[in-house]
């Protein structure tokens, strides 16, 4: 027998559902509005206390203000207030300077220079093909004068930017070379700044040097890997120490002409969500690895090195790494000045974090101090480190096997994360060369 329910309980059923929707909205948007009240309140004390030192300084202070250097310093002030040590105010000058850096091409002569204590402008290398290559321009050479700017520790800044220009412009530049003066005229041009450097050791171990990731470094890494392999190349050992990072879509390209297919990089944004940022392809190359390793090795170049490793396609060796494992994106804002904030803390592909730690070398090998300041001039009889790397790959080749000094075991590969877009990462704080690309 069906009962029936009478009108007066539907309605009361009804008021009692309406209540409930009623007092969980409200009690929803009490939360919102209180995050809202809270925030406005923060803000109103942190704008009352600089109103209140805008005016005392405007009221006493002597001199003029520069408005535009004030705004340029609140702004800056304000990025080192949050305590996110790897973020940075740009200004606009800045910020087109410094995604110039990221692509990794200048529109100059070609040249990498630093100032000599004479104040010119010494060419510490000219990079392969470029217009200075062309012209003759000679590592050693000293710049006296950039079209009608005399060189000297006054205008070394202003004569360096002055090298740089137009694409198809020319510059005058006179050098001097053993005590001659010489002036030649140069055509600027588009020149992809050098990161990937490589040669053969004993004819089958391929040594690749990445000094920096940059957008045309995935490319240079390619060409010279492919070059190494064709020559006969059964091992690589890939040189990273004193590599601060760079961006992440360049090393996972490469990552991804290395290992099997599989995740590269994941990262862990602020509200909790995890996402994949870049996978592999099933394309790899099957030839024994090693990483050399420093403190100055950060950022994109700890992903590459332990993305080697979480695959088990190489070693490392060397000293404890950097521990940079944080994701940096830059926001451009309404008047051309930008913001690079730190946004994720990323992961690779074994999901274990190396941030605030570093990354541990399967086999440790220290440098004195002596050879860590005069590394470039070290070379496979003068390195410990890579003699170290050498005796591993070539170990690895007559199948024997090394016992690495670390007890760890590196960790397999997760895929339980979510395919997204790539996204950049910064250099850490690490000491900086002080050469410049023109």
């Amino acid at each position: 027998m069906n009962k029936k329910i009478s009108l007066g309980a539907t309605i009361t059923l009804m008021i009692m559902a309406a209540a409930v929707t009623f007092s969980i909205t409200m009690i929803y948007y009490m939360d919102v509005f209180n995050g809202k009240v809270y925030n406005l309140k923060e803000r109103e004390t942190m704008y009352s206390k600089l109103s209140e030192l805008d005016r005392i300084v405007r009221a006493n202070y002597i001199d003029e203000i520069d408005e535009d250097e004030l705004d340029e310093a609140l702004a800056d002030g304000y990025i080192v207030g949050t305590g996110d040590k790897y973020a940075r105010y740009f200004t606009p000058e800045e910020y087109e300077s410094y995604m110039i850096d990221l692509e990794g091409r200048i529109v100059g002569i070609g040249v990498s220079a630093q100032q000599d204590p004479s104040g010119y402008i010494l060419i510490k290398e000219v990079y392969a093909e470029s217009p200075a290559a062309i012209v003759g321009l000679q590592a050693g050479d000293l710049i006296v004068k950039v079209d009608d700017l005399d060189v000297n520790a006054e205008t070394y800044q202003q004569a360096s930017d002055a090298i740089r220009g137009e694409e198809g412009s020319k510059v005058n530049i006179t050098y001097r070379r053993e005590s001659e003066d010489t002036t030649i005229e140069v055509t600027r041009r588009k020149v992809d700044i050098p990161t990937v450097f490589s040669r053969m050791i004993d004819n089958n171990i391929g040594y690749v040097q990445i000094t920096q990731f940059n957008d045309s470094t995935s490319t240079q890494f390619s060409n010279q890997v492919d070059t190494l392999i064709s020559q006969g190349a059964q091992a690589l050992v890939f040189d990273l120490r004193n590599n601060g990072g760079g961006t992440l879509t360049s090393v996972t390209k490469m990552l991804d002409k290395l290992l099997p297919e599989g995740n590269i990089v994941s990262a862990t944004y602020k509200d909790g969500t995890t996402e994949v940022l870049a996978t592999s392809d099933a394309n790899e190359v099957a030839l024994p690895m090693v990483v050399l390793t420093n403190g100055k090795t950060a950022s994109a170049a700890e992903l590459f090195t332990q993305a080697l490793r979480d695959y088990n396609k190489g070693k490392s060796v060397g000293t404890t790494t950097y521990g940079k494992g944080t994701m940096q994106t830059v926001k451009k804002l309404n008047d051309g000045s930008a913001v690079n904030i730190t946004v994720a803390r990323y992961l690779p592909p074994s999901g274990v974090s190396y941030d605030g730690e570093g990354i541990k070398p399967d086999y440790e090998v220290e440098l004195t101090a002596d050879m860590e300041a005069n590394l470039e001039n070290l070379d496979e009889t003068t390195d410990p480190q890579l003699k170290k790397a050498l005796e591993v790959v070539i170990s690895s080749l007559r199948g024997e096997g090394i016992e690495p000094d670390t007890e760890e075991e590196t960790s397999q590969p997760t895929e339980s994360s979510v395919e997204a877009d790539g996204a950049e990462t910064s250099a850490p704080e690490t000491p900086a060369d002080d050469s410049t690309a023109a």
